[in-house]
């Protein structure tokens, strides 16, 4: 039986170049630990600045929404208590005019009856 001849990974690097792969050798470069030249930068400076920018844009646009989302939660519990103090107050109002009506019919009847000013409390022994 013959055996089969394996390939090293320089081999399978020329073979790569042959068949159009020299776009990806500067990620080989990197991932075997390899230094990147100052030509590469030169080369794909365009492409670096456009990544730059837009990581930059999506960090901006990423604080400038939580800093909304901060300010949207803190005026919804700034709402709701709004409202909780409006439904007390509404309640407070109904009860004067409730107790102003009351009092102005037992005057217009002339019933012997007396607003009290404290409520009523229980004696225990």
């Amino acid at each position: 039986m013959a055996k089969k001849k394996t390939k090293t990974k320089e081999e399978k690097g020329k073979e790569g170049a042959k068949h159009g792969h020299e776009s990806f050798s500067w990620v080989k470069e990197v991932r075997y630990g390899r230094s990147i030249s100052v030509e590469f930068f030169k080369k794909n400076a365009w492409l670096l600045l456009v990544i730059l920018v837009t990581i930059l844009a999506l960090m901006g646009l990423r604080y400038k929404t939580k800093t909304k989302m901060a300010e949207i939660k803190k005026l919804r519990i700034e709402l709701q208590r709004a409202e909780s103090e409006k439904l007390q107050e509404k309640a407070s109002y109904m009860s004067l005019i409730r107790e102003t009506e009351m009092k102005r019919m037992v005057k217009e009847r002339g019933l012997p009856l007396e607003f009290q000013e404290q409520p009523p409390y229980e004696i225990s022994e």
